[in-house]
Parts: structure tokens; sequence; C-alpha cells
């Protein structure tokens, strides 16, 4: 918090809205399409230590929020309640990986079928930037959102480790690891520990361990850790606690706040630098599937649970729905590595991460949906849903 209070105004309003991860895309985006070479030099060697390493407490904090909406007084307190984003979830990938296939066949491009897991992505980084751009910090649709998220890319995680396998996989080495995580991070909160470090350090060790030698994707290590960390009632902001006072999952947002925005900084530069001669046929496939096939996969698996009678969170409504389906159509990183396990280096490859990039214009389509359906910041004050 002090840190944050000696920087500079400009930067305080980049980190407080969560927009050097747009800065480092952009720089991305420019600097490998004027040269290439030093963008991969530079690039390259830090791929491991942000896109491994530093997204482990990006994860971390998207996973809190997930968290406390489901404690009781959360907006996702109930099984039927959060039962409804799991469902959206799955929806939400289906219906993407659908149309890619329909539109591969209609195409006659049957050399891109192996792409069809390409839209099924979420970018939880630049997904959560939109939606606390559309919603703000504290509406129920957020935490949906966030929800629907990441069991979206941990879907998508055992995806690519059965589809697209690319080394040993070890189930049972990286569950056992897991657990053993998970074993500690309970121990420790049955002690009362308060400080967050042994949780990450060793609960979140052991479960990024297990993750890697599983071979899924170990930036969500501590995703099972969250929950044990103590931890106060939903809706309690990091800032509402004078420092010594704060829970401990309070403690750990306020002191990563800083550090994850600039790995988020990192995590835009070193995955956004794509060249812009890429587009093709698959480009057009990833776009069109995903910008379509997310919002309408969501939409109708929402539909479905409201007929077995899941509630929606409070607050939320259908055209929150709507917006928070378009918003999730942000492919972008998590798209990137879908279809680099897909493809070999070549057009093909290129042409789908074209599309993964392009998947972020789904952003201004959200942004302006919202406007036009009057959700979120764009809701008439006084007005309720």
């Amino acid at each position: 918090m002090i840190l944050r209070e000696r920087l500079p105004r400009w930067l305080r309003f980049l980190i407080e809205n969560s927009l050097l991860l747009l800065v480092g895309a952009v720089i991305a985006l420019l600097w490998i399409n004027v040269h290439a070479v030093s963008y991969h030099a530079l690039t390259q060697p830090l791929r491991f230590v942000v896109n491994d390493l530093g997204m482990v407490f990006f994860f971390g904090i998207a996973a809190k929020e997930v968290f406390l909406a489901t404690l009781p007084g959360g907006s996702l307190s109930t099984p039927r309640t959060s039962a409804l984003p799991l469902l959206a979830a799955v929806g939400g990938m289906a219906g993407p990986a659908a149309l890619y296939i329909a539109f591969a066949h209609w195409h006659n491009a049957p050399e891109l079928l192996n792409g069809w897991a390409i839209p099924c992505a979420t970018d939880i980084a630049f997904s959560y930037l939109v939606a606390r751009a559309v919603y703000g910090a504290s509406h129920p649709a957020v935490p949906f959102l966030l929800m629907l998220a990441i069991v979206d890319d941990a879907l998508g995680l055992l995806i690519l480790a059965v589809f697209y396998p690319t080394g040993t996989i070890r189930p049972l080495e990286g569950a056992v690891l897991v657990g053993v995580g998970m074993l500690v991070a309970w121990i420790l909160g049955r002690r009362g520990v308060r400080s967050f470090w042994p949780y990450v350090l060793l609960g979140g060790g052991a479960c990024w361990l297990g993750l890697f030698r599983g071979g899924l994707h170990p930036a969500l290590a501590l995703v099972p850790i969250i929950g044990f960390m103590p931890h106060a009632r939903p809706n309690t902001r990091p800032e509402d606690a004078p420092s010594g006072h704060a829970s401990t999952l309070m403690e750990f947002e306020r002191w990563w706040k800083v550090p994850v925005e600039v790995v988020l900084l990192l995590f835009g530069l070193v995955n956004a630098g794509v060249s812009m001669r890429a587009i093709g046929t698959g480009t057009w496939l990833v776009v069109s599937a995903i910008l379509l096939g997310k919002p309408l996969g969501i939409a109708a698996s929402v539909a479905v649970g409201r007929v077995v009678s899941l509630e929606m969170p409070a607050s939320v409504t259908w055209r929150d729905v709507i917006t928070v389906g378009v918003i999730a159509s942000i492919g972008f990183t998590v798209a990137l590595f879908f279809a680099t396990a897909a493809f070999p280096p070549g057009p093909l490859l290129d042409q789908t991460k074209m599309g993964a990039l392009l998947s972020l214009s789904a952003s201004v389509f959200a942004i302006g949906l919202a406007a036009v359906l009057r959700v979120g910041r764009y809701r008439p004050r006084g007005v309720q849903g």
C-alpha cells in the first residue's frame, strides 16, 4: 500500500485499472512486427518465469474472488448458484468447438480440424480486466465470470493433456503431490498460521510440482490452496482493514496486488507477439467460432440450468449473462497455448495464433454491448438488476 502511494499518479491509474496487461500486449504486437529477432531474443527466456511462475499469483488472486463468493453471504454461496457458472463453462467450451468443426468442414479445410480446442479457451487475465471495466470490482457478475473462466481453463488444460500431450503424463504422481500440498495447507490453517508465506511456499510449491509433473499447467498451483488460508467475510476488500488486522487471504491479495500487475505487464509482453502477416482461413475459423460460440454456448447452458432450477446469482440478469458470454470470448493467451499444442510451426499455427490475438476484439464488443444493454457501470442510477 505504501509502495503504491509513492508511485506517480499515471502509474497508479494503470495499476488500479489493470491496464499494464494491455500496455504489455500493445508493446509486444508493435515490437514483433517491427523487429521480430530482438523481440524473440528478449522474451523467449522470460516465458517460463512469467507464464509458469509469475502467473501463479494472478490465478491465486482470481481464485480468492471466486472462493469468497462461494462462502455464506456470497453471490455463489448455494449449490444451485455455484453450479450455474460450472455449467456455463461446459457450454462455453462446447459451443465454440462445435462451430469450429462445422466451419472447418464448410471451408473444406480438414487440415485445420486439429485446432478444434483453440476457440474453447477463455483468457482469465484479459477477461477479468474487461469485466472489472464493465462492472467494477464488487458486482456478482465478476466472480460468476471468474468461476466460469477458471473451470474453462482447468478443463482446457485437461484437453491439452489428453488430446495434445507434449511429454510424459503422470496423473497419479501429480494427484499425490497436489494432495500433499492441500494437506499441508489444511494443517497450517488448523494450526492458525497467519502468514500467507507458508501456504504459498509449502502448500503451493507442492501443488505447483504436482501440476507440472502431472502434465497440467502449473500456473493454477494456488487455486487448491486459497480456501485454506484464514479469511474474512465475502465482499471485504483488502483496503477495508488496516495493516496487521487483515485476514491472511486479504493480506495475500494486498501484498501481491502491485507485483501481479507487473507480472501481467510481462505476461502481455511475452505472449502477445504475433505477426500481422499471418491472417488466413485458420484465423477466421478461430475468431468466428469463439466470438459466436462462446456467448451462444454460455447462454444456452445457462438456459438449461434455469430449466432444471439452478439459480442466477443475486443481481445477475440475462443481460449480464449475455455480456459475460461476450467477455468470455477473449481467448488470447490460453488460445495461443492451444494453437501451439495443436499445430507445428508453419502457416496453420501462424493463422490460428492470429485468430487467438484477434479474439481480443471481444473486449470492444463487450464494452459496447454493456453500454447498449445498460448493465454494470452503464446501468442508470437507482435501477436495480
